[in-house]
């Protein structure tokens, strides 16, 4: 039986893995910093704790969905930031090599300045302008550095089961009759059920390598609010703001690519594979939300 670890197993990402898996018969070892019900403690900034875990449990595949995703705490915590985006790939990566495991490990659209006017490929020079954004390149460095059998996968504006984007302007329309979403920012939503059946798709292959992999098509944050309100059937306005007028709002705030859209070009030209549209998937990612409830209010 194959067994697969996963890292940051109670994440959007980690759990939509499972759900994914559910019908395959593999062994999980599910890891997270604190021990839970089911859940191993690993703190993967260790390296000692990491090699000695990975080598006892000899896992076939190591999927690293954990990491440090609050863009503005991480201009705060950069040592924080710098240690698990960075320092935990690294340890993964030599534990992997070690162990003869896959590696499968999930960046970020933010590895790019977002300057451009055509979609980055994998072939485009990252140039991070964000402490998050550095740090989950550094990452990407070290699972280079030390791991052969490896799958880097920069998604983008990821939603799924957790808190994110789409539950955050649901919760607000509850309560507002108008919400102000920035207008400038441009990107491709993707849904962490989307991202999930693609690492189910590539795991098993010998297809290693750098690729991006979001959703299809492309939009900016309020037009994504629009189509959330839309779908939900709300009649909450977007107030469409810019970058720099929710900077002046929120002071705090960490400098975000304008443009990050991503090119899933290698997928395309090595597997031709192809992520769904994002309305697509965000319509499949709401219609889940409300059988949910539904089953929760039986």
């Amino acid at each position: 039986m194959k067994k697969i670890l996963v890292t940051g197993c109670n994440g959007q990402l980690g759990r939509a893995i499972r759900q994914e898996y559910r019908e395959e018969d593999v062994s999980f070892i599910l890891t997270d910093v604190t021990p839970q019900d089911g859940v191993k403690a690993l703190d993967i900034t260790d390296i000692e704790q990491t090699l000695q875990f990975i080598c006892a449990e000899k896992p076939d595949v190591i999927m690293n969905c954990a990491a440090h995703t609050n863009v503005d705490a991480c201009e705060k915590e950069w040592d924080l930031a710098y240690k698990i985006n960075a320092i935990g790939p690294r340890n993964l990566s030599i534990a992997a090599e070690k162990a003869g495991a896959k590696l499968i490990h999930v960046s970020t659209d933010y590895v790019f300045e977002g300057n451009g006017t055509a979609p980055y490929t994998e072939f485009d020079l990252p140039n991070p302008i964000s402490a998050y954004g550095k740090t989950k390149l550094e990452g990407e460095l070290f699972v280079k550095e030390f791991s052969r059998k490896h799958f880097i996968l920069r998604t983008a504006w990821l939603y799924g089961d957790g808190k994110n984007f789409v539950k955050t302007m649901l919760r607000l329309s509850d309560s507002h009759e108008e919400v102000s979403v920035v207008c400038d920012q441009l990107g491709s939503p993707t849904s962490a059920a989307e991202l999930a059946r693609l690492i189910h798709h590539l795991e098993p292959t010998e297809n290693y390598g750098t690729f991006h992999a979001t959703c299809e098509g492309d939009t900016s944050w309020a037009e994504f609010a629009e189509e959330i309100f839309r779908l939900a059937g709300r009649n909450t306005k977007v107030i469409h703001v810019t970058s720099e007028q929710y900077a002046k709002m929120n002071p705090a705030s960490a400098k975000r690519p304008a443009y990050s859209i991503l090119d899933n070009y290698m997928l395309k030209l090595t597997d031709r594979y192809q992520m769904a549209d994002w309305k697509e998937a965000l319509s499949e990612y709401m219609n889940s939300i409300v059988r949910t409830e539904g089953n929760r209010n039986e």
